[in-house]
Parts: structure tokens; sequence; C-alpha cells
């Protein structure tokens, strides 16, 4: 960025520092004049509270980490330490906890406001794949954080979820040794979980920045899924962005602090109040919340795949549940490929739009389904909620791609604001 790119600021400490490092120029080309467009509603301040989060996530995990002992003697007693004797250690303990929940509240919102929305339509395929690995760094981060108070359910969710890799043919049971460390989820284990949950929220941070960058890039999306057609169709993002992503972000910074303060344990699980004992195995080990959807597609897989009436076995029904359970991650990074229907918003795609608002029900009946046990009729609902999620992606959006109706578009985003209002 040039001088001539640049206009003087009036404060002469900023005015020093920005005629030889113009950041605050950039801060203010891209997050003050920034063109957004004018009809965003508070589903769009979810990407701003996620930021929030992350930010309050990695403050309070350093601090916690300086108190922390990744030791599989230690690790229980010290977490006990942290919330009984240093200063304010519970508070930033059930801060950084309760936060991993929030932080997964508040991207899945996001992600069903981009799929509702169309955000992933072109020109914004990067920024939305960029989501989507953002969204298996937290998931990666979340499990190995889960493990590192080595109670009862964070040893036992270590073994169980670890051991899903031994079903890969051929270099399964070496992956699981790699990852244990040794031959049992122990000591090696937790090192090499502490470790990577400290260093994958930077990498997340890194991430976030490109998904920022390409976002500033293609332009924001808009309720109406129509591109701004000049100065009209936007407003600048300070003051009017600003004031309104303060807003939400306050708001939901309260609910976060009423389970801060009131009810810090109601999304944990009991059982991790008990220390790690490889010899006693819990009655049901159950995943944090936000894993139970795709914790329900994995054990939905019941069945061997192969030749009917024969021996022959291709997919065992463990390997089977893996590649389900990756599967449906993978259908989001294609999801840009898989739906080509000219229109964006679901606002104007009256199919799209119930199966969508289906998913979002779907979504919530599997995760209910992945807190209960693995039998009868929750196995059923699980693979009936199984294969919608599949046929959403591989047979749904084809079919809408050639077939479904549309609304009238209108013209420009200023005319449909006026008109509303």
């Amino acid at each position: 960025m040039g001088s001539a790119d640049r206009k003087p600021f009036d404060n002469p400490a900023i005015e020093w520092v920005d005629s030889r490092l113009p950041i605050f120029t950039m801060i203010n080309k891209e997050y003050g004049v920034f063109p957004t467009p004018r009809n965003f509603n508070y589903f769009w301040n979810f990407g701003a509270i996620a930021m929030v989060i992350l930010v309050l996530m990695l403050l309070t995990g350093i601090t916690l980490a300086m108190n922390y002992v990744p030791h599989a003697d230690y690790a229980f007693n010290s977490v006990e330490r942290i919330m009984r004797d240093v200063n304010f250690g519970w508070l930033i303990r059930y801060m950084h906890m309760n936060g991993a929940h929030f932080f997964f509240v508040a991207v899945y919102i996001h992600i069903f406001r981009g799929m509702y929305y169309g955000s992933y339509k072109s020109p914004r395929e990067l920024l939305w794949i960029l989501g989507v690995v953002i969204l298996l760094l937290m998931m990666a981060t979340a499990f190995m954080g889960y493990v590192l108070p080595w109670g009862q359910m964070s040893f036992w969710g270590a073994t169980v979820i670890t051991n899903l890799f031994s079903a890969i043919p051929l270099v399964g049971d070496s992956i699981v040794t790699w990852l244990w460390g040794g031959f049992s989820v122990d000591n090696p284990t937790l090192n090499r979980f502490f470790a990577l949950h400290f260093l994958l929220p930077f990498v997340i941070f890194a991430v976030v920045v490109l998904h920022v960058w390409a976002l500033h890039v293609t332009g924001s999306n808009n309720p109406l899924g129509i591109d701004t057609k000049g100065p009209q169709d936007t407003l600048p993002f300070h003051p009017y962005y600003t004031m309104k992503d303060t807003f939400g972000i306050l708001a939901f910074l309260i609910v976060y602090a009423a389970f801060v303060f009131f009810m810090p344990n109601a999304l944990g699980h009991a059982d991790n109040y008990i220390p790690a004992d490889p010899l006693v195995t819990p009655a049901h080990i159950v995943p944090e919340w936000y894993f139970l959807p795709f914790y329900a597609i994995l054990r939905a897989i019941t069945f061997d795949i192969g030749i009917p009436f024969t021996d022959i076995v291709f997919i065992e029904a463990k390997l089977g549940g893996v590649i389900a359970m990756f599967g449906s991650i993978a259908l989001l990074f294609a999801l840009p490929f898989l739906d080509k229907h000219p229109v964006r918003s679901a606002r104007f795609r009256p199919w799209f739009r119930i199966a969508m608002l289906l998913m979002v029900v779907n979504f919530f009946l599997l995760m209910v389904c992945g807190a209960k046990p693995a039998e009868g009729v929750w196995v059923i609902l699980s693979q009936i909620g199984t294969l919608y999620y599949y046929a959403f992606f591989l047979v749904l959006i084809p079919f809408f791609n050639k077939k479904e109706p549309v609304k009238e578009l209108p013209p420009s985003i200023h005319e449909a604001v006026l008109k509303g209002a």
C-alpha cells in the first residue's frame, strides 16, 4: 500500500505510525469504509461472535496451560488445583470449558446460515472451503482438549475415538499406535494431545485470517443472495455493522456468562469428575453434544457391505461407520460443486428451503440419537437421519439443480429494502 493510497490521520501518533506502516489505513479500509450489503440480518452476527469466542479461548487456554500438568499421574489433580487454589482458576476454567460449547453454537449457526442463503456459491467457494477447514480443526482441538482433564469420560472417549482408526485396512493399527504413542491410551497420549491442543488454536486463527481475507476479496453474500449493483446497495461497515455486531456479541455473551456463573457444568458429563481408571468402563460413553450428530452417523452403520447371500464382505460395519462419519464432513467440502442452481438464497427456492429446514431438524434428531445407547429404536432413527443427511447432498440438491422452480428475484438490494420498509 503506497503513500498515494493513504489519507493522513489527524492524530499525530497514529499518523506517525501509519506513515511508516499503514496498518490504520488498512483497518479503516477493511473494517471502516468497507462496502457491506445494506440488508444483513442478525444471522450475519455469528461470524464476529465466533471470532470473539476464539480470542477468549486462546487467552483462557494460555492461562490454563501455565498451571496444567500433562502427566497421567497428575493431570486430574492439576485441574482440581486450578479450580481450588489458583486465583480465579475456577472462572478461567469454566470460561474455557463453556467457551468450547458456545464456539460450536456460533459456528454451527454460521454454517447453517451459509447453507440457507447460498453463501458457498460462486465466487465464494474457497471462502466456504476454508470455513469447513476451520470446523475440522475445531473438532480436532475440542476432542484433544476433552481428553486433558483425564477423567473417566476423557480417558474412555480417547480410547473409543482413536480406536476407530484401527478399522482402516493395512495401516489402521499403526495409526492407532502412533496416536497413542504406545500400545494403550497413557501418558504419551496425554502429552501429544496437550501439545496439539495448545498448537491447533493458533492454526485455527491463521485459517480464520485467510477466511476473512477471502471474504473481503469476494465481498459478503446477503439474505437476498443477489450481487450489489452500486453504492446504493451498500453501507460502510462502520458504524452500521460494528454497532449491530456489538449488540449481537453482547447478547450472546450474556447467555454465555449465565452458563459460566450459574450452571457451568450443565453441558458437561458427571463421569469426568471421576479420575481416569483403565479398569472401569463407564456404562455409556458419550461425547460432547457438538460431536453427537456425527457419532450417531458413525453408529448408524451396523451391517457389513458385501455380496448378498455370500460370505464376501467388502466393507465391515466398523469401517463403514468411519467412512460414513468422515464422509459427512467431506460432503460439506463438496457442497459448492454439488449445488449448481443459479439462485443462491433459499428465500426464492421453495423446495430447497423446506429441505434445508428438514436438515436442521435432522441435525437435532441425530444429536439426540448420538446421546442414546446404540440399541432399539435409536439405531433405526440414526439410520433414517443418516439416510436423509446423505440424500440431501447427493439426491435432493442435484434434483433441485434441474427441476426446482424459483420465485422472482428483486432487481436490487436497495429496492427490496425500500419495498420491505
